[in-house]
């Protein structure tokens, strides 16, 4: 069985009020933290500052001007894979999603160390409905490029990455850079064969959140992205489909 070592890869762009409970959550399952600073104002770079003082296995990767959260995630895996880490736990900063259930990952991904595992949202209360009900059209975009209903959700940003498979994905592909990352990523993870799994987790939308997706900018810059992998999809669907005739 392939060697493991993972890290947790951490963006943040100006949410530092939970960041600590998300580091030392991260820190409490063993995990080594990257947190990518992506461009923040003096009280979230202070705080990952002293977050990193605090612990030596927490890091910053520190960008500037703002790449947004896909170049910040990009980053991030760019510093693990240069550190020597198998895999890479995603998670955001602002406290909607749990770390102390990172576990659930590691075992799955100890277990099956090929595997991208991708959380799927289980929403309570808090979640805004517009928010929620909103995904689906991504989604059902999403089964459509990928001929599949393999991805339930391509928009939950809690996942595990086996890096090796995802560095040749990055000189295979180009990426948006902001809010289409997580989609893309996906998608284009699906085309290249990459064995998936879905895990169901609780995510939340603390009191204090406030969130980076701007409504216009990036639903407009999502659209695209849609538009550009429903283009391709016939293709790469096809190329897949003779290369697996061809081994048979």
């Amino acid at each position: 069985m392939a060697s493991f070592r993972s890290c947790a890869v951490v963006p943040t762009y100006n949410h530092h009020l939970r960041l600590a409970e998300v580091v030392s959550g991260l820190r409490a399952q063993g995990l080594d933290v990257i947190i990518v600073d992506d461009g923040s104002a003096a009280p979230t770079a202070c705080a990952v500052d002293a977050l990193a003082a605090a612990d030596a296995a927490v890091s910053v990767v520190r960008l500037s001007p703002n790449q947004g959260k896909g170049g910040a995630v990009m980053a991030g895996f760019r510093t693990a894979i240069a550190r020597g880490y198998s895999h890479a736990l995603q998670i955001d900063a602002d406290g909607q999603h749990d770390p102390s259930i990172a576990h659930l990952f590691l075992d799955r991904g100890r277990a099956r160390p090929d595997l991208l595992i991708s959380g799927v949202a289980v929403y309570d209360e808090s979640v805004p409905a517009l928010r929620k009900y909103g995904r689906y059209l991504t989604h059902v975009c999403v089964w459509i490029e990928t001929a599949s209903l393999a991805i339930s959700d391509s928009m939950c940003g809690y996942r595990l990455y086996p890096l090796g498979p995802i560095a040749r994905l990055l000189e295979r592909f180009s990426f948006g850079t902001r809010m289409d990352f997580d989609i893309e990523m996906l998608v284009k993870a699906r085309w290249a064969g990459i064995p998936f799994e879905n895990l169901p987790v609780q995510v939340v939308y603390p009191p204090d959140n406030s969130s980076n997706f701007r409504a216009l900018r990036d639903n407009v810059r999502i659209s695209w992205m849609h538009t550009r992998l429903l283009a391709q999809a016939p293709f790469r669907l096809l190329a897949r489909t003779f290369s697996a005739a061809r081994s048979y």
